[in-house]
């Protein structure tokens, strides 16, 4: 099965299709009366559905077990054609299309075996997914523009050529991900001067600034200090975000002083500096947190986000 530990929790919908078309006008008659042999072909269906939507992983060896904690089945007759439609919401880390698609299958089935004895000419046809949202698509175009980057590694080690870093490299790899210009990299010592000048000196040239390392409680993980005092928003969200994310995984997470804040129009954050720190970190808060360009340029939030 695909890895999604790495994903975090959102809403997720999923809306499927399925027809059942008889072969004579008799048929719709006897399903609108509730007179099929077999008993009440919608509410029989249905319950079928359920089943099914719940019991997707048993049916299909990829699919994620997950909480399906809302389904709706809705039926419209045009005609000879019967129009299944279910929907499918869930919170979790991966999407229920799957799930509405075998719910619409199984209820057309169902259909088609309680139809059969009065009907020989049934046909199931267009089972299909309508629209889904909550995943990674939904939140792809939180990028309104372009936007720039410099990512910043604060280490002693590092900087002396002691160590190798994978962090900030790992940080730009995201970065890149989600379409983010990397405008500078650079590498200094756990300095607390240093690191915050060089925040008021890049925050006019970047939209992004991203320090990592520096945020654990040794004497000279000082990159919380240098930041805090200059920053003119801090955004309390996001660092939760991120040590929720983390302590899920890692107990040692919450040990981790991480930054969000804004500086101007440049959006400071300080993350950790081990490699799977700030990997989760990333993971934790992107791409949703490009969002927040939308608001510092005066965008209106939509009513649905």
């Amino acid at each position: 099965m695909v890895d999604i530990t790495h994903k975090i929790n959102t809403l997720r919908t999923a809306t499927a299709q399925a027809t059942v078309s008889v072969s004579k006008i008799e048929t719709i008659e006897a399903l609108q009366r509730n007179a099929v042999p077999k008993g009440n072909v919608f509410e029989m269906a249905k319950t079928a559905g359920l089943f099914a939507v719940k019991n997707t992983h048993t049916s299909i060896p990829d699919c994620h077990p997950l909480p399906v904690e809302y389904t709706a089945v809705d039926y419209r007759i045009e005609g000879l054609d019967i129009f299944i439609e279910i929907t499918v919401k869930t919170v979790y880390k991966t999407g229920v299309e799957v799930e509405a698609m075998h719910g619409a299958s199984v209820i057309a089935l169902t259909m088609y075996d309680m139809l059969k004895p009065i009907d020989k000419g049934i046909e199931i046809n267009n089972v299909k997914l309508l629209h889904k949202k909550g995943g990674k698509s939904s939140f792809k175009d939180q990028n309104p523009s372009r936007l720039s980057a410099h990512i910043i590694v604060c280490s002693d080690s590092i900087s002396e050529g002691k160590k190798e870093d994978k962090a900030g490299k790992a940080i730009m790899e995201k970065l890149q991900a989600s379409d983010v210009q990397i405008q500078g990299y650079e590498i200094i010592p756990d300095d607390l001067q240093t690191i915050r000048n060089k925040a008021i000196e890049l925050s006019d040239t970047v939209n992004l600034l991203i320090y990592t390392g520096g945020t654990g409680l040794s004497m000279r993980d000082v990159t919380p200090e240098a930041l805090e005092p200059i920053l003119e928003r801090r955004i309390p969200g996001v660092e939760e975000a991120i040590r929720k994310y983390g302590q899920d995984r890692m107990p040692y997470a919450m040990l981790s002083r991480s930054v969000a804040g804004t500086l101007g129009n440049c959006l400071v954050l300080a993350l950790p500096g081990s490699t799977n720190g700030a990997k989760e970190s990333m993971d934790a808060v992107f791409p949703h947190l490009l969002h927040v360009f939308k608001i510092l340029r005066g965008a209106q939030h939509n009513a649905d986000e």
